[in-house]
């Protein structure tokens, strides 16, 4: 047999995923742990994880995910890699981890970005990074030169967590352009890493990994690696990409006007372009993606929203005694709008969209005579749906219209209220694809290996399995009065 491994290493779990090559089904998969990973947070505002933790988890998976396949270690041919976006891991010499990763939802560089983006100019910022420096890699490592000085000059390399992973299975310590770009580290205009903003942090260029092609050999499993995780010596590692270029990637959303969207932890949509246009405040982020070359540029413009899946988790846990299919049906008993009840979901950290306020989250216009549980299920979906709504306006103002959403039948998206409001507000036609972030590492790692010709011949047996149109249910009007209260709430 000829199985592709895919490795997806997410905030929550770290997922493994065995794809057969020639027929495109899914052998086998696994992920772990089975409750939500930890996210430390010492303080207000932080989120670490222990790169140790994916590791050990992404041992657990590949043993399930082999097992449930019959798969021997010979079986595995090739091996891509997924992981959370504008992560920071720091290493030795020794290729030892010298602190928790900072993760994509920790707040603390928000003030370091942005003097960044005063100092250096909105305009070469935006021309040439793409982007605000933000809340993204390069200045969460300047949050630690500052704070942490004798521990950064310790620092040998600094990687994304899916740079550190496949160091883990290689021993090699290398990125990707695309990777360097989702840490602003890359240079659009010069097609190399970002001297302007290195410079300003005062960063010495050898501190970044070596760069490799997204889809190529970037390492073979090492003998220990192998012996840990139960796959053969010399497997090659061969694609890497950040979650939701990867996530594109799985949908097969790789030319320009095609849209991709996600609704795990946090949600996100993101569109394929050719053009180098940027949001001016970059509540929307644009990023290379999985294909991008100099010569033939492909773009990813990324809306993220922190607070999607946490939500409805945590409504869940905050009523206690029902499960996910039990808050569909209540929230399926109450009219559209949530008879006025209102949340915004913005309670998982800074947002970007929001100019990286961080405002948490609200329920407003509550009514104890009026409102119940069921209120609060559909409010709770219908805020994630309107936050998306937002975000999408702006990526619309950047060029980026939105017509069909693709998405895994996955998250928020097995919900038939989230998926048909999401339609409904945006008149857009939703498809959803019974594929994943591992599926989609997989292929990739397929291409990167030469056991497909093309990305063409990699998603031709990539399915559709339902399409959702819009119903004419008229949600202006809550979305409105919604937009309204955010409005108010970020000038305040």
């Amino acid at each position: 047999m000829n199985y592709l491994l895919g490795l997806d290493v997410g905030s929550s779990s770290v997922k493994a995923a065995l794809l057969d090559a020639a027929s495109g089904a899914c052998a086998g998969s696994a992920f772990y742990p089975k409750t939500e990973q930890i996210i430390d947070a010492p303080q207000p505002g932080f989120a670490e994880q222990d790169p140790a933790n994916w590791y050990a988890s992404a041992k657990s998976a590949i043993r399930d995910a082999m097992y449930e396949a019959g798969a021997k270690p010979e079986d595995v041919k090739a091996i891509g890699i997924a992981y959370q976006m504008h992560g920071l891991v720091c290493v030795n010499a020794q290729q030892e981890v010298l602190r928790p990763a900072i993760i994509w939802c920790d707040s603390r560089a928000v003030s370091y970005g942005d003097k960044a983006f005063e100092a250096i100019g909105s305009e070469a910022c935006l021309h040439r990074l793409m982007n605000s420096p933000g809340n993204f890699t390069a200045s969460k490592l300047a949050w630690v030169k500052e704070h942490q000085p004798d521990l950064f000059n310790q620092i040998d390399k600094i990687m994304l967590p899916g740079d550190w992973l496949a160091m883990r299975l290689t021993g090699k310590v290398s990125t990707t352009i695309s990777g360097l770009s989702e840490g602003i580290l890359w240079d659009f205009k010069e097609e190399s890493p970002a001297a302007i903003l290195m410079d300003y942090y005062g960063f010495d260029k050898e501190i970044l990994p070596t760069r490799v092609p997204t889809f190529g050999i970037q390492g073979e499993l090492t003998d220990v690696a192998a012996a840990d995780l139960g796959l053969a010596p010399g497997t090659p590692v061969s694609y890497r990409g950040g979650d939701q270029p990867n996530n594109a990637l799985s949908l097969n959303v790789l030319r320009p006007g095609e849209i991709a969207a996600t609704a795990g932890t946090s949600g996100v949509v993101y569109g394929v372009t050719d053009q180098k246009k940027v949001d001016p405040q970059s509540r929307v982020n644009t990023f290379a993606h999985v294909n991008h070359s100099a010569a033939d540029p492909r773009l990813g413009v990324l809306l993220c929203i922190n607070g999607t899946g946490i939500l409805n988790a945590w409504t869940r846990r905050l009523l206690g005694d029902v499960s996910y299919v039990e808050m569909n049906e209540l929230a399926t008993n109450v009219d559209a709008g949530s008879d006025g009840l209102s949340v915004l979901p913005f309670g998982n950290g800074a947002e970007r969209v929001l100019n990286n306020k961080n405002m948490g989250a609200h329920v407003v216009g509550l009514d104890f005579n009026r409102h119940d549980r069921g209120h609060l299920c559909r409010a709770v979906q219908e805020g994630i749906v309107f936050s998306f709504m937002y975000g999408m306006e702006i990526m619309a103002d950047t060029g980026m219209p939105i017509h069909t959403i693709r998405a895994g039948d996955a998250n928020m998206f097995m919900s038939p209220i989230f998926s048909q409001s999401l339609a409904n507000i945006s008149a857009a036609q939703i498809e959803l694809y019974d594929t994943d972030g591992a599926l989609g590492a997989a292929r990739g790692a397929g291409v990167g290996a030469g056991l497909y010709e093309s990305l063409e011949q990699a998603f031709s047996t990539l399915e559709k399995k339902q399409i959702i149109e819009p119903d004419g249910t008229n949600l202006n009007e809550a979305y409105g009065r919604w937009k309204n209260t955010v409005e108010k709430a970020i000038e305040t």
